[in-house]
């Protein structure tokens, strides 16, 4: 089912503020934001979860892999693009994303355990296994960035559920990274 994607002006009052923030920040609204905007709250916790994960201890690169395995896993198309353009936009390493996207091993061994912690975690719905647990924190990752993990796996997972349930259109500024779900990873 399709839901109504709400404008600043058409959105609850309660709304409003959130969708004239972004449309200032990012020159739009995006899509998913304005299918949000339906009830006040949802956008609200939605933006409070994003605000909260961006004070985690991960980096820019970091929170990236953590949304965008996320939403690889749950099959966001959504997300995927968006958070493609966004890590484009904070010069996340291309090989990265890329790997993420393709559903491959990224290169980089820290980058690596922390991808794969995330999808068992989604997998399982947050009982990764002990291997994968143990070269997560054999990274350098402690019992913190688990908790933050699952912040930013929580905010995800919101945000993939949604668009799956409204169809969100993909916005056109993050159309040059569409995105499918390979057949290796359905």
């Amino acid at each position: 089912m399709s839901f109504k994607i709400e404008t600043v002006e058409s959105a609850p009052a309660g709304s409003r503020g959130i969708l004239e923030g972004y449309q200032k920040k990012l020159g739009f609204v995006p899509n998913l934001l304005g299918v949000m905007a339906a009830s006040p709250a949802v956008i609200e916790g939605y933006v409070a979860l994003g605000t909260a994960f961006d004070k985690t201890s991960f980096t820019p690169a970091e929170r990236q892999v953590v949304l965008l395995e996320t939403s690889s896993v749950n099959g966001c198309t959504y997300c995927m693009a968006a958070h493609t353009a966004i890590a484009k936009m904070q010069n996340i390493p291309d090989a990265v994303v890329n790997a993420i996207r393709s559903g491959e091993t990224i290169a980089d061994p820290k980058y690596e355990a922390l991808r794969a912690f995330v999808r068992s975690t989604v997998e399982t719905r947050g009982r990764p296994d002990a291997k994968t647990a143990a070269a997560f924190l054999g990274a350098g990752y402690t019992q913190t960035h688990i908790l933050e993990i699952l912040l930013g796996v929580a905010m995800k997972t919101m945000s993939n559920y949604i668009n799956h349930a409204a169809e969100t259109p993909l916005d056109a500024a993050f159309s040059a990274a569409r995105w499918e779900k390979a057949a290796c990873c359905k």
